[in-house]
């Protein structure tokens, strides 16, 4: 039985890749109905593609009209749709905003592209690499000589799902309150975009240096950083604070090497040099030793087959173990109504009476869908 604050929340989700699925799991997790709607050759979720949890998954031909028609009495039942696909796909499919919404006005249609609905480039492909790099955000990251693409977690997870999650939760509050519906527009740009906001307005006030390396948080800070240790593990360090930089300089005994003022931009690369120095005469797991729990801020930096397994991520049970499978636990933590994994990546039902009887939809007319699948 699902649980978590979005049980009885209906939600369509036209699968997807990337960002789309994540969204998918995340309303899932939270107790939210997601029916996916796949497209006619897809295979079934193994265990390990996490982000298929927690979600039936129906196959529909979107190319013929029983198809379309089964989607529309489908939307009729449903609070949220989302779907990722480009401009104007969904319009030619005839499963449009304006459709969907004559057919119900309180629904919530989310539409997640990398560059929006509109714009110059909003016709064209594009991964979260370029999306990150449109926004200023991947010119900040990175070393004096180049940009460094980072994991796809700023633009495709995090400009894109997390907004597009926020955006449609939003505007279901609206519809519950008004009756009425929307579109909402999630461009992975803005969102990114968005989330640079205290890096512009660093940057306006003069405090933030338009050049990679050369700032508090990017790196060039010797109290903002990760350093090799003995071993050739790695710790990070981010002891900005002037009593935390002081507890640093006293855990590692940098102090007499490091004796130039902390803000003392001109010699951060002298003094990053000399805490190198002395983080490398210990192991990782020695630094942990005269570090760790302490208020240096502090952590090991951990291999993702560490992670699981650090006393801090088992005692929250931060990663949990579905079909056999060691994956993220839903997040964040609701003291009344606690979100759970329904079930792991499920085969994808063929014919669909099942998820469309609980959909709503009359038992007579599920079955006719899906005689009309089989045929095909």
């Amino acid at each position: 039985m699902a649980t978590g604050p979005l049980v009885g929340v209906k939600v369509l989700e036209f699968a997807g890749l990337g960002p789309g699925p994540l969204a998918g799991t995340f309303l899932s997790d939270l107790g939210a109905d997601v029916l996916r709607i796949e497209r006619i050759g897809a295979g079934d979720p193994p265990a390990t593609q996490i982000d298929s949890r927690g979600r039936r998954a129906i196959m529909v031909d979107l190319k013929s009209p029983d198809g379309i028609a089964l989607c529309l009495d489908l939307i009729e039942n449903a609070d949220i749709l989302f779907e990722g696909n480009r401009p104007g796909v969904m319009e030619r499919l005839g499963l449009g905003p304006d459709v969907a919404l004559a057919r119900n006005p309180q629904l919530v249609y989310g539409r997640m592209t990398g560059w929006g609905q509109f714009g110059p480039y909003s016709a064209v492909a594009g991964h979260d690499i370029n999306y990150l790099a449109l926004t200023g955000g991947l010119h900040a990251i990175g070393t004096k000589e180049r940009p460094v693409p980072p994991l796809n977690l700023a633009s495709d997870y995090g400009g894109g799902a997390m907004f597009l999650i926020s955006g449609v939760l939003a505007a279901l509050l609206h519809a519950r309150s008004s009756g009425q519906g929307q579109v909402v527009d999630v461009a992975m740009t803005d969102g990114t975009a968005y989330l640079m906001s205290i890096f512009y307005g660093m940057l306006a006030s003069g405090y933030w240096k338009d050049e990679r390396a050369s700032n508090l948080l990017d790196g060039a800070a010797p109290f903002y950083d990760v350093y090799e240790c003995a071993d050739g593990k790695w710790i990070s360090i981010g002891s900005m604070e002037p009593q935390f930089y002081a507890l640093l300089l006293e855990k590692t005994g940098a102090g007499p090497v490091m004796d130039k003022p902390q803000m003392s931009q001109a010699d951060w690369p002298e003094m990053k040099s000399a805490l190198q120095d002395v983080l490398r005469t210990k192991s990782r797991d020695e630094w942990c030793e005269i570090m760790e729990f302490t208020d240096v801020c502090f952590a090991p930096v951990l291999s993702m087959e560490e992670a699981p397994n650090h006393p801090h991520n088992v005692a929250r049970k931060t990663f949990i173990d579905v079909d056999g499978v060691v994956q993220p636990a839903p997040a964040p933590r609701f003291s009344a109504t606690p979100a759970a994994v329904q079930w792991g990546p499920a085969p994808i039902d063929r014919d669909g009476i099942d998820a469309m009887i609980q959909w709503g939809l009359p038992e007579a007319k599920a079955r006719r869908s899906a005689l009309k699948d089989d045929a095909r």
